[in-house]
């Protein structure tokens, strides 16, 4: 392994780190069910169970084991994008309001359709791929203008997007492990299975492991190597556009995210017989799941990332942006499930007669 690392390409080795992350993020976000859309409702409908326990646990993990990388010396925040260059505080807000509408109307944020999608769901598949053109749009296309304009409305400057540096020294890592204990708590008192918990520690844990694979890799690569982690919109949108335009995918970090978590889910799926051929139903509908796409492809790529890739990864680095975008996502994502489904659904829409959810 080490002789072939040393002969391959930077871009060689990005995909196959990105795989090896994405296998993981993918495996067990499919066991676990970690969704932040299912957290939401649980959350505002002041029903706190096994699914805003799941989300605890990840965000907790993913907190605690960056950290961890940072105070160790394995992760220096200036090579950090999301630390080191000018944010949009307005691209943070909108957007993430945006977001939160969006993953509700489509019953799933972006990483969660693509989780989805890979167990035979085809409502997450349209709706991821909706996702991904507007995404696509909003970043490079006619949309692009829209989103400079929003987002050039708040700037905020390097030197204040690392909320750490107002903190005291671990004081990060402290909040993530209070974060881990309420969410072992809530998972206990709930009755959460062993095996979903670790997988939703795993699913944080596959986070930090992100961070500190590009870490690795740009600490001794003769090239220029993004430090970078799990995200979907962006990368999500230039691997699409990479099966459609190029007659091979361009080797980078995010194309190995996106197919590595998409093989990670199926395989799961395939390994526990939860694989499942799903399409839209009269009860489903489509109109709804396209226009949430649409929102949360715009909101995505305003925000500066999704659910996962601000919500988790940019807060577990502790960029000011992205904790910003989660809080918005929260927030109206509980809004827009008040607007659209507590008023006419007396149970929470989150669970089936399995206890799944999503698309």
């Amino acid at each position: 392994m080490t002789e072939w690392i040393e002969n391959a390409s930077t871009g060689q080795v990005s995909v196959l780190l990105g795989a090896i992350a994405g296998l993981g993020f993918g495996a067990l976000a499919q066991q676990s069910k970690f969704c932040l859309r299912a957290a939401c409702i649980e959350f505002w409908r002041g029903d706190l169970g096994p699914k805003f326990a799941i989300w605890l646990l990840a965000f907790s993990a993913a907190l605690i084991a960056t950290q961890l990388l940072i105070l160790g010396g394995q992760l220096d925040t200036g090579s950090i994008r999301q630390l080191t260059t000018t944010g949009s505080l307005s691209g943070a807000i909108l957007g993430g309001s945006l977001f939160g509408w969006g993953m509700v109307m489509a019953r799933g944020c972006a990483s969660r359709l693509l989780v989805l999608s890979a167990t035979g769901n085809q409502r997450a598949l349209v709706a991821g791929l909706v996702v991904t053109l507007i995404s696509q749009a909003t970043l490079r296309g006619g949309l692009s203008p829209l989103r400079e304009w929003l987002g050039g409305l708040w700037l905020v400057d390097a030197s204040l997007r690392n909320l750490a540096d107002w903190l005291p020294v671990g004081a990060p890592l402290a909040a993530g492990v209070a974060l881990l204990m309420g969410g072992i708590a809530l998972g206990r008192r709930h009755g959460t299975a062993l095996w979903p918990a670790l997988a939703a520690v795993g699913v944080g844990l596959c986070i930090a492991l992100g961070w500190g694979l590009t870490a690795w890799h740009a600490g001794w690569s003769f090239d220029i190597v993004a430090v970078k982690s799990v995200s979907f919109t962006g990368p999500s949108a230039d691997t699409l556009m990479g099966v459609i335009n190029l007659p091979s995918l361009p080797l980078s970090f995010d194309i190995g995210i996106v197919m590595g978590v998409f093989a990670g889910s199926m395989l799961a799926a395939l390994a526990t017989g939860q694989f499942k051929l799903q399409s839209f139903t009269e009860q489903t509908g489509l109109s709804r799941y396209l226009l949430g796409a649409c929102l949360m492809g715009f909101g995505g790529m305003l925000a500066g990332g999704c659910a996962v890739g601000a919500g988790v990864t940019g807060g577990a680095v502790m960029a000011l942006t992205a904790w910003v975008a989660l809080l918005f996502m929260w927030l109206n994502a509980g809004i827009a499930d008040w607007a659209l489904d507590r008023s006419i659904e007396p149970a929470p829409l989150i669970r089936d007669e399995k206890g799944s959810v999503g698309a």
